[in-house]
């Protein structure tokens, strides 16, 4: 099926604005590395750049189920699959430059994956986003029925990898890698509430996501310097809980899930949605109301 359809087969604006938001990325990255002929340098930075939004893409994913019960919007589900491949997409690109900065020298991209924990984590992630992604049809979901379900929560365990992944590679400077681990949380946060039978258009449990996954990104940020570097680590555990600019990762997921709290409001019968809405009806029926001319 296009990505500009809906399940009915029929265009639909809205599919069509997530695909082309989705691709624009993919040609910003991928600009200098042919413009450049595939020069060092530029692949380098697209090889970071494309790792970077294969996380993004499946966190993006992962926030559909969550994001459509805040909202109430049930079109969201028609792109889930949509931005899973995505994902998918992106992590070839990752792979394929990661390729060609080798030379495509087949025995030592394997060597190189065989021999650093950090590219074996990363390709373990590659290969069950494979199997995500050839599942993805409505042929498989037919096929594969009620394993079909359980097998794509393994998504959960492929975002942890690509975090962790993504931390190995960071090395130092680990903001972007830990917002993405605490955006994790959250989006797990979300699920466990939904599962304790915790309405997510509810401000309580929202507001008790948005504040567990900001600590827990602390504590993330925390244990990392503490375990994997000679970064003191409560300079940095303090200067999460400290509220300065640049925002801390800890700070930006905090300040997401207050956000969220907002979108609820907004989400079909939401509060400030309906207030809107009585607002405009209000003010149509005085403007449009019949003016009755007095006898004399």
């Amino acid at each position: 099926m296009y990505p500009w359809l809906d399940p009915s087969g029929r265009f639909s604006f809205f599919k069509l604005t997530v695909f082309m938001a989705l691709i624009v990325p993919g040609i910003v990255l991928l600009w200098p590395v042919v413009l450049e002929g595939g020069a060092t340098i530029p692949v380098k930075e697209a090889i970071l750049d494309s790792g970077d939004w294969t996380i993004r893409m499946l966190l993006i994913s992962l926030l559909i189920t969550p994001l459509r019960r805040i909202t109430r919007f049930s079109k969201l589900v028609q792109v889930r699959r949509q931005i899973g491949l995505a994902a998918f997409a992106y992590v070839m690109v990752h792979l394929a430059l990661y390729a060609i900065s080798q030379n495509l020298d087949l025995i030592k991209i394997a060597s190189e994956i065989f021999l650093r924990i950090y590219l074996t984590i990363g390709f373990v992630a590659v290969v069950g986003l494979s199997i995500l992604a050839a599942t993805s049809t409505k042929a498989a979901m037919r096929k594969l029925g009620a394993k079909w379900s359980r097998l794509h929560k393994a998504s959960y365990g492929i975002a942890v990898l690509g975090a962790v992944h993504f931390f190995m590679q960071s090395k130092i400077d680990v903001s972007e890698a830990t917002m993405m681990a605490g955006f994790f949380v959250a989006l797990m946060l979300y699920r466990f509430a939904h599962w304790r039978g915790w309405s997510l258009r509810n401000v309580t449990p929202l507001l008790a996501v948005s504040v567990l996954a900001g600590l827990a990104t602390a504590g993330i940020e925390y244990a990392w310097y503490a375990l994997a570097t000679g970064v003191p680590a409560d300079r940095v555990f303090a200067a999460n809980l400290e509220f300065m600019w640049p925002l801390r990762p800890a700070w930006i997921v905090f300040l997401t899930g207050l956000f969220m709290i907002v979108v609820c409001q907004f989400g079909r019968d939401g509060a400030a949605r309906v207030l809107i809405a009585n607002l405009i009806a209000s003010v149509r029926s005085v403007r449009f109301k019949p003016q009755h001319s007095r006898g004399g």
